[in-house]
């Protein structure tokens, strides 16, 4: 039996490496197909949002995966989860955060630490967790960190820790759990929790477990 088949479809470039690590790390058996729109953002920003003619363009780009054979299909751009979460499809179709909301939940944490670099996707994401997970949810905290953005950008792994690990040492004692809201993040999960003593969750690494769990024989 062939390897399952994961489709990534992206709205940036920076999200794909750290959805396909994480592939590698927690679905070593998958095969990674990655599918790249990078109008996708500024389209929406032009119009002000997702809009219906960009939802029927995610429909069409995850109907062109599951066509094409994928086993299952993760969206990497948190503005386009609510596309794959009122999909009905046989196979798996996962906004990029939800499986990461499902295993805070799961955990049980009650005081969540949201991480983002920048102010708007901070306060977005701290808004999908609220909704996601209702008031019975930890209590959250969201931190921007304009210096992990840089990093990013500039593909500096050790600067992107420290910038991280600067950022959310005054807020460790207060919290049991630190969400990373992008992707571009998640390749510091490993040494910020190390460097704080406390759980990192991270959307890439959930899904990943998710989609092996879903696309299991």
């Amino acid at each position: 039996m062939s390897a399952p088949k994961i489709a990534l479809i992206s709205a940036v470039t920076a999200a794909i490496a750290p959805a396909r690590d994480a592939l590698a790390a927690d679905f070593p058996g998958a095969q990674v197909w990655n599918l790249l729109d990078d109008r996708l953002l500024p389209d929406a920003d032009a119009r002000g949002g997702l809009d219906a003619e960009l939802r029927s363009r995610m429909e069409r780009l995850i109907a062109y995966a599951l066509d094409g054979g994928a086993d299952g299909v993760l969206l990497t751009c948190s503005l386009y989860g609510p596309v794959a979460q009122g999909l009905s499809s046989q196979k798996p179709v996962l906004a990029p955060d939800e499986a990461a909301f499902a295993d805070i939940a799961d955990a049980g944490f009650r005081r969540v630490l949201v991480v983002a670099s920048f102010a708007n996707g901070r306060d977005d994401s701290v808004a999908r967790i609220g909704a996601a997970l209702g008031p019975d949810g930890p209590a959250l905290t969201g931190l921007a960190v304009p210096e992990a953005m840089a990093a990013t950008r500039n593909e500096d792994h050790e600067g992107l820790v420290a910038a991280l690990v600067e950022a959310c040492r005054p807020h460790a004692a207060a919290h049991d759990a630190v969400f990373l809201a992008q992707y571009s993040l998640a390749p510091a999960a490993a040494p910020l929790a190390e460097a704080l003593g406390l759980s990192v969750v991270s959307g890439p690494a959930s899904a990943a477990k998710a989609l092996r769990a879903l696309t299991a024989d």
